[in-house]
């Protein structure tokens, strides 16, 4: 019985390398059906402010399987990525992206006698990604970084279950938690806790910056990454410039429902048309999909001829040996079909069964919201003002004390994170945006309406940009320090 998925084909090269992997899949007798769905930059422009029809998302949502080529979304018109959308929309948590040696695919960890075989798993929805960001001043603009619980043991757990199943033996989780203590904190808290599940996996965690240096210094260390979404989004694309560049680079997004396979390089409008592209990165998304799908022996088929070809020396203009011939990206795939059944000297893979397992798309009545502790004691000890102004700290301080109240006593004054009242230095250069932290004095309790009543006395004398409660969960305070404080 034959699958039915949803195909997007892309923007640029998109139809051209769609329509190769395709044409591979058919000669492989793949148990697939296509229903094709119009998304993409055409899409943009015809007025969809999402980048595809609503016959399109439907599509989708039935299907639970989105196969895409690379899409483009038009600059300068105000419209979010059509790739980020997609992702958050359909909550697909979890980005894999595998990345090993290629035969035939030189870089100089190749050429050094060195084997990269790296997965890396992405958180998807969350961090920076939600695109909320404010001008707070002509001069100051802020971005939400949004880290949750829920969100974080959702694409750790997956990345323990991806380790388990591909048999893997270490997982580390990259991370910034020693600044950002609150939101990068969570993740790694959660990392921490799941790992005590999964006791046969050796875990570490690693400093991401730290991280980088190692994956070009040391690469062979590592078998499996876990990391936050903007964190995982450069380290991904690190790891594809060890292995050959995006053009070799798969990536899977993972979600309970609906999952999308696609290629993750630009559109390279530059060769749309002429027919010269190189499908394998879209070739090996496609071959994980296979194998999500329960395909695995068709996956192994095809990826066996894929890596018995590029061991031949077979190669599209823009990777090789530069003093053979190269194929366009037909002949590639003519290539790749004509070696169905043959298996390279180095690498070859072996159909491995529920190597993956997709979940039935389930429609829910109403979006799903998750707390993890909904009975957690919560207090309010003050809060933070973010507001306009060019004044000095200590003439900022004096306002805001013409404020106080026998609940409020002044803490601290910050400029870009550093403190600068009471105490600072004379050298900290200041922006026309400060935060006035005002806490609670001991034995008052705070509510809500006493935070906003603070706030709406000061903008009488000052202009008040956001707010932000600090509150205490369990006794442990869920805010951070300023620079100095």
């Amino acid at each position: 019985m034959n699958t039915k998925i949803a195909v997007a084909n892309g923007d640029g090269i998109g139809p051209e390398i769609m329509d190769a992997v395709l044409k591979i899949f058919s000669a492989a007798n793949v148990n697939l059906e296509y229903e094709f769905v119009e998304m993409g930059k055409s899409y943009f422009d015809a007025g969809h402010s999402t980048g595809m029809t609503e016959q399109a998302k439907a599509t989708i949502e039935n299907l639970g399987i989105l196969f895409k080529g690379p899409m483009e979304t038009p600059k300068g018109k105000g419209v979010k990525s059509i790739n980020v959308t997609a992702r958050k929309v359909w909550n697909t948590y979890a980005n894999q992206r595998d990345f090993r040696t290629l035969n035939g695919v030189d870089t100089v960890f190749s050429k050094a006698g060195m084997n990269i075989n790296i997965t890396i798993i992405r958180e998807n929805i969350e961090d920076t990604y939600g695109g909320i960001e404010h001008m707070l001043t002509n001069d100051v603009a802020v971005g939400r970084r949004i880290i949750t619980r829920p969100g974080s043991a959702q694409v750790i757990r997956y990345a323990f279950e991806m380790a388990k199943r591909k048999g893997l033996k270490k997982l580390a989780c990259g991370h910034k938690a020693n600044i950002m203590k609150l939101t990068d904190g969570i993740f790694l808290e959660t990392f921490y806790q799941i790992a005590k599940e999964y006791p046969e996996i050796e875990v570490s965690d690693i400093i991401v910056d730290d991280l980088c240096m190692k994956l070009v210094s040391r690469p062979e260390i590592f078998e499996s990454i876990v990391l936050t979404n903007l964190q995982g989004d450069i380290v991904s694309d690190l790891c594809a410039g060890l292995v050959g560049g995006l053009g070799f680079a798969p990536s899977a997004n993972i979600g309970d429902n609906i999952s999308i396979f696609e290629a993750v390089h630009g559109t390279a409008p530059d060769i749309a048309g002429r027919g010269i592209a190189n499908p394998t990165a879209l070739l090996l998304s496609g071959i994980s999909m296979l194998r999500f799908l329960g395909l695995t022996e068709h996956a192994a088929t095809i990826e066996n001829s894929l890596l018995y070809t590029l061991e031949q020396g077979v190669h599209t203009g823009d990777f090789g040996d530069r003093s053979t011939q190269s194929v366009n990206t037909q002949g590639f795939a003519d290539a790749i079909i004509a070696n169905l059944g043959q298996v390279p000297a180095n690498g070859s893979v072996v159909a491995q069964p529920n190597f993956e397992t997709r979940k039935p798309v389930t429609r829910p009545a109403q979006n799903k919201i998750t707390d993890t502790a909904p009975n957690i004691t919560k207090e309010i000890q003050g809060v933070d003002i973010f507001v306009e102004t060019a004044l000095q700290p200590a003439e900022i301080a004096e306002i805001a004390k013409t404020k106080l109240n026998d609940k409020f006593k002044l803490v601290m004054i910050s400029n870009r994170g550093t403190q600068v009242w009471p105490t600072g230095s004379i050298f900290t250069e200041l922006v026309n945006q400060s935060r006035i932290r005002y806490e609670k004095t001991d034995g008052t309790t705070l509510t809500p309406r006493d935070v906003f009543a603070i706030a709406a006395e000061l903008s009488d004398s000052i202009k008040v940009c956001s707010t932000e409660m600090l509150s205490v969960f369990d006794g442990k305070p869920g805010y951070s320090l300023a620079q100095g404080q």
